[in-house]
């Protein structure tokens, strides 16, 4: 694939995270510029460092695409001149052809050639942005990004590391806070391109994931991107979708550093032990525990923590909360792996949940596991909805 690049100054390659989004002319409304603005004003300088924004004019009206560079080139000379900022167009005379396309799913011709043609605005944009850095975030022309999304984009992968994903979702809306490895992306684009006329981009992109084994959507709360477009892109139709998850300042995101799940309490089915450090709407579910039983997580380094949350139970199962338990700090990592020497009590549960700040110097040295005990039998399973851990800065 080429791709007409007379817009770019030159290109400036980040080491980590390159934002893509298509753009085309809208009849109602036009959000781009203030999309854009989020992307730069929500960053600090030292993420923007690490970060390039690829903006691809999809339009096939030229002028409109003149217009739309000259504004951004006027709004955002500064990151362009750093080459933070990549404005791309692909000519139509590298569609594939738009006309006589299949109507799945009893869509009217306008809208089918509207989503086909949308999937081929992604592929070049995906296929383009391939080489830029090690991560890829897709949103749409019209969000606002949340205070530092970038850094909190990185604390997720640094609870990531060591599994296996396809794509993270940082919204639940549409095309929007999607993340993906850069090295899959020309597969990505390929799919995209062999696929473009069967159904729309979020579903394709819902194969795919499928496809590279990912059985499970992984989706992050508090959502860093909202919706901010009052009309849609096709045919203006009002479109006020909101994500409620959303947050302007997700500093609230733990940062769970790595470790491993330790637990006697048998699992039910596949609510497994990792699902209730994830982050993600997922949940461990255990069999009804007993007293003495534990829940243990093993960090790979030990961690400097400041505070600790732990919800049990959940609004469907509301009986499945731990019903008396209480949190140990450990440290002296045992050589098996699996839990530590010598423990710390720092708190009991209450109503089924755990809150504790200020624990930086609980411990003589930094933390290596953080273990709930159950203090007494219980008849009902056992939820436990989420484990956030805060950390510090080693000293």
């Amino acid at each position: 694939m080429q791709l007409q690049t007379e817009y770019i100054l030159w290109v400036h390659v980040s080491e980590f995270l390159t934002v893509g989004l298509c753009s085309i002319k809208r009849k109602k409304g036009n959000y781009l510029l203030e999309t854009l603005r989020s992307i730069f004003e929500q960053s600090t300088r030292e993420e923007l460092n690490k970060m390039v924004v690829v903006v691809h004019l999809a339009d096939p009206d030229q002028e409109w695409n003149a217009q739309v560079v000259v504004n951004i080139a006027k709004r955002f000379a500064h990151q362009i001149l750093l080459g933070r900022l990549l404005v791309i167009h692909a000519p139509h005379e590298y569609y594939p052809s738009l006309e006589g396309l299949k109507q799945n799913f009893n869509d009217a011709k306008d809208r089918v050639k509207f989503r086909s043609k949308q999937n081929v605005d992604y592929a070049y944009l995906m296929n383009f942005a391939a080489n830029l850095s090690t991560y890829y975030l897709m949103i749409e022309d019209d969000v606002h990004c949340a205070k530092s999304f970038f850094s909190a984009i990185r604390r997720v992968l640094e609870s990531q590391k060591g599994s296996y994903w396809v794509t993270l979702e940082f919204s639940k809306l549409g095309y929007i806070g999607k993340l993906y490895h850069s090295s899959d992306l020309p597969q990505l684009s390929r799919f995209l391109l062999l696929f473009y006329q069967e159904m729309p981009c979020d579903w394709l992109l819902g194969h795919f994931r499928l496809l590279l084994t990912q059985r499970e959507v992984i989706r992050f709360k508090p959502s860093l991107f909202q919706h901010i477009g009052l009309y849609s892109s096709f045919q203006g139709s009002a479109n006020k979708l909101k994500d409620e998850d959303f947050e302007e300042d997700p500093a609230a995101l733990p940062d769970n550093p790595p470790a491993d799940m330790v637990t006697d309490i048998a699992s039910f089915e596949n609510y497994s032990p990792n699902k209730a450090y994830s982050n993600t709407e997922e949940y461990f579910w255990g069999k009804a525990p007993s007293a003495r039983n534990s829940f243990t997580i093993v960090f790979k380094q030990p961690a400097h923590i400041s505070r600790i949350q732990i919800q049990t139970g959940s609004e469907k199962h509301h009986e499945d909360y731990l019903q008396a338990g209480l949190v140990e700090l450990g440290t002296q990592k045992k050589s098996d792996g699996k839990g530590c020497n010598m423990y710390n009590s720092i708190g009991l549960f209450e109503k089924g949940n755990f809150n504790r700040q200020g624990l930086e110097n609980t411990t003589a040295s930094a933390p290596e596991c953080v273990r709930i005990v159950v203090t007494r039998d219980q008849s009902e399973w056992l939820i436990i909805r989420s484990i956030s851990i805060w950390t510090k800065p080693s000293p």
